[in-house]
């Protein structure tokens, strides 16, 4: 078991004071919606609307905040919307251009490569200025290694992961510019495999992401932050989070009923 009782009573609460937050500020997109109510009655309705928000905003309403809880076991240092900086000089952007040119055309992914080409080319060329960049989630090792993870919804678009990419290598050209000789990684995650019991359909990523190195799914994602077998003790904690907020959920949905 990789959770102590300390680890999963804090990560309970979390998760609780998450939904509880998601409740209070929760508006449905609608407040009219005639043929629907009639149908299926305003609560199943309003229910449905809330799921839905949630599978586009459980990110940074909930999948963040417990991911930080969990990583605070095993990383020494744990940041969620992390400011990263916003230098990055012209010379890692252009081998960022090349490296997606070559993508593009079918070239082979190595993101060791990659990454050792960006640090190369970090410091050269004109220093230029982007907005504030902020990484979702930031972890640095007892050996100073540094994971930088972008959370994503389960089922991205494949178009989606050329945006990935690019956002990933910018990252590690910004954050070599200030740290030059850092290990740094910069990976994607995906909370849940949504074809369970079947594999993630991970050919949607391929040809553009590394996916024994920029990619984590499910299990390896939770375990990676928590240790062996902390994902399914952290399925325990929504099932225990749910279990307790189950009257609280009930009375927000039953003010629907009518």
């Amino acid at each position: 078991m990789a959770l102590t009782t300390k680890d999963e009573a804090r990560i309970v609460d979390t998760i609780k004071t998450c939904l509880r937050n998601k409740f209070q500020n929760y508006k449905p997109e609608t407040d009219y919606m005639p043929f629907h109510y009639r149908l299926l009655g305003k609560d199943r309705m309003a229910l449905f609307s809330f799921l839905h928000s949630l599978n586009t905003t459980f990110g940074i309403s909930i999948y963040e905040p417990v991911a930080k809880e969990l990583a605070k076991i095993n990383f020494e240092e744990v940041h969620t919307q992390y400011k990263l900086g916003n230098i990055i000089t012209q010379g890692a952007q252009n081998e960022i251009q090349k490296i997606m040119n070559k993508l593009s055309v079918g070239g082979v992914v190595n993101k060791k490569s990659e990454t050792e080409r960006i640090r190369k080319a970090a410091q050269s060329g004109k220093q230029n200025k982007l907005k504030s960049v902020k990484v979702d989630l930031f972890l640095a090792s007892k050996t100073d290694e540094i994971f930088m993870f972008d959370l994503k919804t389960v089922k991205p678009n494949k178009g989606d992961f050329i945006s990935y990419k690019r956002n990933m290598l910018e990252w590690l050209a910004i954050y070599f510019f200030q740290n030059p000789k850092a290990k740094a990684h910069t990976l994607i995650s995906i909370p849940y495999n949504p074809y369970e019991p079947k594999p993630y359909m991970r050919w949607t990523m391929k040809g553009m992401l590394d996916l024994n190195n920029e990619v984590k799914i499910a299990k390896e994602f939770w375990d990676f932050l928590g240790g062996k077998g902390a994902y399914q003790d952290l399925l325990d904690c929504f099932e225990q989070a749910g279990i307790e907020l189950r009257s609280e959920i009930d009375q927000y949905f039953a003010k629907y009923h009518k």
